[in-house]
Order: structure tokens, then sequence, then C-alpha cells
């Protein structure tokens, strides 16, 4: 029997080559593609030898053409970091609209079953905690933050309106904090970015006092739960994350620990609308997909920063200061 076969965009990001991988492992044929903005080749270069993995570098914000059958898609193609989607926020909302409506369409033609990648983002600073999927948000769609968390609301709304309209089979997964080996080191976010400032030997920066709250899921576990919900019938969104919440001065502490740095921690204003509150209810998750997190943050943590350490010193040291203005247009 031929292998199935599936699009998985933003193939060389921190997700998409796990997600590259976890299909691979499945005996899929997994079709990558990037326009490598944001993602590395260099974490997907160990699968361009197997003859069940393709590549393409492409913009999916333009048009997208697959040729040959297809029967899955995973849209994980946007930038996800603040310190990447501030730098690109008229980029970041073209792969949130047009490249989803793209890959809709082609999904469409293919009769294709599409997952999209949304993220806890969509609540913006939520005034109920835990967060679940029937809470619509508290979103400032015209502060910093917004060319993301709007982009990601619309690609939910866009992709139910191509299911309701089209009968298109489509899957929504609300991603909260994950973390795990291929992380950028300076992508902004507080895991890498702690991790990186004891590497290097600097204090740990934490904004606002610390006490707003995130919770952390591991890589693997994240990758278990997209792909039970792609085979689900279940098509409104779902949250998969960790419900294990902490501050993150507490999670600074706990990275002190764990890297034996003699650094202290700095306090920073708190940027414009930066969550307070980020503990997402996996109730349906559970109930529906039979799935929850199983690796412990103590165990995760353990393996993120042992891949970071073992990465070469002019990567750890290395801050990205990529030309983005060709992508603003």
């Amino acid at each position: 029997m031929a292998r199935k076969r599936i699009l998985i965009t933003g193939a060389a990001g921190f997700l998409g080559s796990h997600l590259c991988d976890r299909f691979i492992s499945e005996d899929f044929h997994v079709i990558g593609m990037d326009n490598l903005i944001t993602g590395d080749i260099r974490n997907i270069e160990h699968l361009f030898k197997l003859e069940n993995f393709e590549f393409y570098n492409h913009d999916v914000s333009k048009f997208v053409h697959v040729p040959g059958q297809l029967d899955y898609i995973l849209h994980f193609a946007s930038p996800a970091s603040p310190i990447d989607y501030l730098k690109i926020p008229i980029q970041t909302l073209k792969v949130g609209s047009l490249g989803t409506h793209n890959l809709l369409g082609l999904a469409r033609a293919k009769k294709a079953r599409m997952l999209i990648a949304s993220t806890s983002e969509v609540y913006g600073d939520p005034s109920v905690n835990p967060q679940p999927e029937e809470y619509w948000g508290n979103v400032n769609p015209v502060g910093p933050r917004g060319v993301y968390d709007e982009a990601k609301r619309f690609q939910e709304a866009i992709t139910m309106a191509y299911h309701t309209f089209h009968g298109l089979e489509t899957r929504i997964v609300r991603i909260f904090n994950t973390y795990g080996p291929r992380m950028r080191l300076n992508d902004g976010r507080v895991l890498p970015a702690f991790i990186g400032q004891a590497i290097r030997g600097e204090d740990l920066t934490v904004f606002g006092d610390g006490s707003q709250t995130r919770s952390f899921c591991y890589v693997d576990d994240l990758v278990e739960g997209i792909y039970r919900l792609l085979f689900s019938d279940y098509v409104y969104p779902v949250n998969i994350g960790n419900p294990s919440e902490i501050t993150i001065r507490e999670f600074a502490e706990e990275i002190i620990k764990l890297t034996g740095t003699t650094q202290k921690i700095v306090y920073k204003e708190l940027p414009t609308d930066d969550p307070k509150q980020r503990r997402p209810d996996i109730t349906k998750a559970r109930s529906i997909l039979g799935w929850e997190p199983k690796v412990s943050r103590a165990e995760g943590l353990k393996i993120t920063y042992e891949y970071f350490k073992s990465l070469p010193k002019d990567l750890i040291d290395k801050i990205e200061h990529k030309d983005f203005k060709s992508y603003n247009k």
C-alpha cells in the first residue's frame, strides 16, 4: 500500500521539525515546506537522505502547489516568538491569513485533511484561569502583539468557515508554551532566553515582578497531542499544553538551580499586553483524545539544557540580526 503523503509547513522550525520526525517514524511520505525566515535548515538536514522526505524552500503566503496525491496538511508556518513577529509584523499577518487561505484551497483541491497550529495567544491577557476553549479571550487588536494574536484568530475563523461552507476536513490545535531541543536560544521566549543567559554567564532577565505565570509542555508531549487530534473526529479547537503552572520568577530560580549559574535575577519593565496568566484547561484533550502530558518539567528541562550545552559556542553567543525588510511588504 502506498504511503500516505503529508505536507508540513514551517518544517524547519522548532515544532515543524519535530512533527517531520514523528510522521517519518509513522512511515508517511513527508513534504516539508519553509521559507527559512525563522526556521533553520539544520533542524531537518538529518532527513534529507531519506527517500520518503522532500523539502521545498517556499513562502506559503504565495501560491502553493504540491504535485500528486496529498492526504494531510499541517500548517505550522508562522513566526511564533515576540522578537520575530515584532520585527516582521506584516509577514506574520500574511502567513496567518494569505498563507492559511492558500493552504485551505490546496487542501480542498486535494481532498486533504488540514490541521492548523493556533495558539494560547488567542486568549490574550485572560480574565479566567485556566483557559478553556470556550473562553473568547481578551485581546488588543492594535497593540504590538495584535499582529500575531489576530493572525491566529483569523486563521481559526477561516479554517472553520472552510469546514462549514465547503465541508473540508479541518482540525485546530491551540498550543500553549512548549519547549525542547531545537528551540532558538535567542528567539525571545522565556525558556531559551533564561538558559541562554545562564550559559553565557549573564544575569537572568525577568520582566515585571515575575508574578505572571506560564505552563510549559515538553515538545514530545505536544507532538503526541497533535498526532491524536489530527486523526480524531473533533473539528473545534483543542488546547494542548501542560496545566502545571509556575510563576516566571520561580521558573528563573529553577533555571539557576538547573544550570548551576551564579548569576542573579534582574527585573525590567513588563512589555505591553504581556499576559499575566497562561494555563490550559485540557479537559477536552483528556476526554476526546485520551491525552495528557507525560514528561515532567524537571525531566524535560534537563534534556533541553543538555541540548543547548551541546551547541557550538558561536551559536550560543550569536544573536541573529536578519534583514526582514523585504518580508514586510
